[in-house]
């Protein structure tokens, strides 16, 4: 039977059997408290007896960010045993950090992706940093904290000087004590600063070193080590770890040995050698690794946590008064609104808040979401290119990943930008929707319900009007609509895509009647229900006065396309918001979103549905919204039981009275088309009195906005200028 020693750094003495590779192998393992006279002496006692040794924890060459240093007493140890093999793990630690975190990423999508690490310590891990690079940038070293108790300091952890700090601080550990370089559990003498501690995310490096000097609360890190033992991982536990990864496989197929290492790896490696002539480097090591049948283990150290599938959305403010309203930007409200709103688009993304209680009745599936916001408003959004906004988006999809989502959804104007979420969908790494499937299936049941709450009796023998036809959810949407009411009109500014919407819709449903229109002027008088779902600014979308009595107007538009003063002005017509959805579960966002308590935007049901079905994917993206989708998305709707929530018209739920005040005043309308034509011409008249708008914006507004805009530039570069000349 082949023999390895194990000498560690800690005390005891210990005899296993292990299995490997089907061969029957014996391990000494024995401590020599860090002490090179202990270790020698072992070295020499056992030298031609085993056949191969390994040194847990007494390395021979230090290795930090690329720098290299031999070890003084270290590197003397393989002289005390000429005849046996003497290892210290450095041989296959590179192989074994980079394929284990690679298993763990796919095990765990998104586990590393765009996360904080601090490298605790990066000594000797130099395999683990490059690893980690291929999933984040964000790495910094916590060494001289470590070594040196040094305050936190960004020259002492940025990735960018770490060669400033390598050569120094490896000159000052080629000949300290083991137990200094490879540190154990324990309270340490001096406390370390915890500002790097809070910065990571993941804490990769060393178990001893991390419960020695990292804080007491390590809430939602994970933690990245050879081997944590299971007093190790209750002590994380305690500490709020949620993860915990053991990059060193058990090579044990009878899975008796209660510690692993590197060092235990390659002296097993050693020992097994076909050839006992081989070299002792990575290339013979690595056929031996590939044979293995391993993986890292993943320990989830709070249950609760494992359990919940995680999305990301964004947000922004519709209009310059949502910046004002947030607690940061109170301040606002004392400048003028177009410089707010010009400088506000700058902003990086911001973390909004976490929101949480979601859970599927169906499958009890958990999600947790994370509502992140642009700083642009839509007039915003439209002025710049969309190259600007998607330049958000991607460090938005960035921030997302780091929180662990797994989904991203665009929220109001994001969606509509460019290519409706194709590029950013293909930029970056975690999954993209729009959530437009789901806008389009809960606008529809909206509408649907308050056609039939108007006194509707049969929807088929309708009429309805689709504003904003051609675009993503529109097209989709009169699609739908011509399959379920036959007889649809369709406007939208651009004719030749007006013209190739009629024949999709007439090949799919050949019974329809379809009339197109660049304005709504003509057609909208025939109309019981008319959906808006445009991008439009500056511009009246419909004239409501034309509406004929008792008509729907479904607004799908975010900012909406009709005011609340237009509406007055025909108060026997409905106008309603794109149909809500409430999510199952305790749903709590944190944060005051616009709408009622545990009422959400379709767009952001949807991210939270495909969470809860865990569909990462890239689901709803471009402006081609397939029906397919609508209807599966629908489906999914009903089965984690989410509701549409109750109908709203600006901000106010429709009761019954109300809807039965406008259905009294219709039917009277209807009998008498002298009133009707009296009440029209009135709103006419003063209809012309206000001023053309869509989403809140006025058109003689847009000059003043951009003089203002371009004064608080002026007056920001000039005091910029002066404090550079002072």
């Amino acid at each position: 039977m082949k023999k390895a020693l194990i000498i560690h750094l800690n005390e005891g003495e210990e005899r296993f059997t292990a299995r490997v590779l089907g061969r029957d192998l014996e391990i000494l393992h024995i401590g020599a408290c860090g002490d090179p006279e202990r270790v020698r002496a072992l070295l020499r006692e056992h030298d031609g007896k085993v056949d191969a040794i390994g040194l847990d924890g007494y390395p021979q060459e230090l290795n930090l960010a690329g720098y290299r240093m031999p070890h003084e007493i270290g590197r003397a140890f393989p002289q005390e045993a000429p005849n046996t093999p003497v290892v210290d793990g450095s041989g296959v630690r590179h192989a074994l950090e980079s394929w284990s975190l690679i298993l763990a990423e796919r095990a765990q999508p998104g586990l590393f992706s765009k996360k904080h690490v601090l490298m605790t310590p990066g000594l000797n891990h130099h395999s683990l940093v490059r690893g980690m690079r291929r999933y984040t940038d964000d790495i910094r070293y916590a060494d001289p904290v470590i070594y040196f108790a040094l305050p936190d300091f960004p020259i002492f952890t940025s990735p960018n000087l770490a060669g400033r700090i390598a050569i120094p601080t490896l000159e000052q550990l080629k000949d300290a004590p083991f137990r200094r370089i490879i540190p154990q559990p324990g309270e340490a003498g001096t406390p370390r600063a915890a500002k790097p501690f809070q910065w990571a995310d993941v804490l990769a490096g060393d178990i001893g070193a991390i419960r020695r000097y990292a804080p007491k609360n390590l809430k939602r890190k994970i933690v990245v080590v050879e081997w944590a033992d299971e007093e190790a991982l209750q002590d994380l536990k305690d500490r709020g770890v949620s993860i915990v990864v053991n990059l060193i496989p058990s090579l044990d197929e009878a899975d008796a040995l209660p510690f692993r290492s590197a060092a235990l790896v390659e002296a097993i490696l050693v020992a097994l050698r076909g050839d006992p002539s081989q070299p002792l480097t990575e290339n013979t090591y690595l056929d031996m690794v590939a044979e293995l049948e391993w993986h890292p283990d993943i320990h989830f150290l709070q249950p609760e946590e494992a359990e919940i599938n995680r999305f990301a959305f964004v947000i922004h403010p519709l209009s310059v008064e949502f910046i004002h309203k947030h607690k940061w930007f109170r301040w606002t409200r004392y400048l003028p609104d177009p410089l707010v709103e010009a400088v506000a688009a700058y902003i990086p993304p911001l973390y909004i808040s976490r929101i949480t209680g979601g859970q599927s009745p169906a499958t009890g599936q958990k999600i947790e979401g994370h509502l992140i916001a642009l700083g642009a408003t839509p007039r915003e959004m439209m002025r710049h290119s969309e190259h600007f906004t998607y330049r958000k988006l991607n460090r938005a999809a960035r921030m997302a990943e780091r929180l662990g989502a797994r989904i991203m959804g665009l929220g109001a104007f994001t969606s509509v930008v460019g290519d409706a979420g194709i590029t950013v969908a293909h930029e970056a790494d975690i999954a993209i929707t729009s959530g437009n499937s789901l806008t389009v299936a809960a606008t529809l049941e909206a509408a649907k319900q308050a056609v039939v709450k108007m006194g509707a009796q049969d929807l088929s023998k309708g009429k309805a009007m689709i504003v904003g036809a051609t675009g993503s959810i529109g097209s989709v949407a009169s699609r739908l609509l011509a399959q379920a009411i036959y007889d649809v009109v369709l406007v939208a500014p651009n004719p030749a895509k007006l013209i190739d919407l009629k024949r999709r819709i007439l090949a799919e449903t050949p019974q329809a009647r379809v009339a197109i229109a660049t304005r709504t002027d003509e057609l909208i008088g025939e109309c019981d229900l008319i959906v808006t779902t445009t991008s439009a600014f500056g511009q009246r979308v419909i004239d409501i006065t034309r509406c004929k009595p008792g008509a729907v107007i479904c607004d799908v538009a975010r900012p909406p396309d009709i005011s609340e003063e237009e509406a007055a002005l025909r108060p026997d017509v409905l106008v309603i918001e794109s149909g809500e959805v409430l999510i199952p579960g305790e749903i709590d966002f944190g944060y005051d979103i616009g709408l009622p308590p545990k009422t959400a935007y379709a767009c952001l049901a949807e991210t939270a549905l495909l969470a809860m079905e865990g569909r990462f994917e890239d689901y709803t993206v471009g402006r081609n919204i397939s029906v397919e989708k609508v209807k599966e998305i629908y489906r999914l709707f009903k089965k984690h039981q989410f509701q549409i929530a109750g109908l709203r018209s600006f901000g106010r739920y429709v009761t019954d009275d109300y809807v039965a005040e406008k259905r009294a005043l219709a039917d009277a309308l209807r009998k008498d088309p002298r009133d009707f034509a009296r009440l029209q011409a009135e709103a006419a008249a003063q209809l012309a009195k206000l001023p053309p708008a869509a989403k809140g914006v006025k058109r003689q507004d847009e000059e003043r906005a951009w003089a203002w805009a371009a004064a608080g530039f002026a007056l920001l570069s000039a005091v910029l200028w002066f404090r550079r000349r002072k």
